[in-house]
């Protein structure tokens, strides 16, 4: 006979809600959450327009407050319903959940507008755990996996460039001279880097004939230059296997990318929510 399961508390079904994707109102909590970062970020960006900050100031100044307590209130909430709050408060979001809820109260403070209001724009980086996404999150740990194992040969290659830079900013400056731009070596490796990356932006350029030929040489070299760094990292890109995980986070340590169906979490051991 099948047992029955065991009820979670208030704790345990407030942690599935603000801490996983995979039930109803937790992707409906990320989805709220989302919706006012959005509306926070809009905020900013309208309060540094000067005509409508001195025509909305006072409907500015509410509004965030209104979205500071929303945050205030959800970071309290991540902090008592984690059974080890440290490894959420030490923890790459909860630094930046708390750096985005500290701007208005140190505005009060010290008086003035604070850009730490600009570290809200991380808080996006949740966007990936709505609608149960999380492939994405793979994909993105696969690139990050391919430039690690890419880092000596791009590191290589690098080098490679900074040399080729060099030389041929030097080459320039001693064709062209300060009378065409080129005042100095520096300001020529400026514009042999601003070349071989195709940029171009066009502040300096070479005028005579000899000038011209080298630049044009550096600028076909520029194509075959970018390539490199591609073919390396899609090398080691394909490679890599992608493991299908979900949006569970473990009560004890936090941990995330759990494999689909886990009962204990990889990393402190401890047995799942709903398990």
């Amino acid at each position: 006979m099948k047992e029955p399961e065991e009820k979670l508390d208030w704790k345990s079904r407030l942690h599935e809600i603000i801490y996983e994707a995979d039930t109803k109102m937790g992707r409906a909590f990320d989805i709220i959450l989302l919706v006012v970062i959005l509306l926070s970020i809009a905020l900013v960006m309208l309060e540094s327009i000067a005509d409508l900050n001195q025509a909305y100031y006072m409907e500015f100044y509410i509004a965030e407050w209104i979205i500071t307590g929303v945050f205030t209130i959800e970071y309290v909430l991540r902090i008592i319903t984690i059974k080890q709050p440290k490894r959420y408060i030490f923890s790459f979001y909860g630094i930046v959940d708390l750096l985005s809820t500290l701007p208005s109260y140190i505005a009060i403070v010290s008086g003035g507008h604070n850009m730490l209001f600009a570290v809200r724009a991380l808080r996006l980086l949740r966007i990936f755990r709505i609608l149960k996404i999380t492939r994405y999150i793979g994909e993105s740990d696969k690139l990050i996996r391919a430039l690690k194992n890419s880092r000596p040969k791009i590191l290589v290659f690098l080098f490679a460039v900074v040399i080729i830079s060099v030389i041929m900013g030097s080459v320039m400056f001693l064709v062209e001279g300060p009378e065409n731009g080129f005042t100095s070596i520096p300001v020529a490796i400026y514009w042999c880097i601003v070349t071989l990356t195709t940029v171009g932006f066009g502040d300096i350029h070479p005028v005579t004939p000899l000038g011209q030929f080298i630049a044009s040489f550096i600028m076909i070299m520029g194509y075959g230059i970018i390539a490199v760094p591609t073919g390396i990292v899609s090398a080691e890109f394909t490679k890599n296997k992608t493991i299908p995980t979900n949006t569970q986070a473990c009560p004890f340590c936090n941990e995330t990318k759990h494999l689909d169906g886990a009962e204990f979490c990889h990393n402190c051991g401890n047995k799942m929510n709903g398990k």
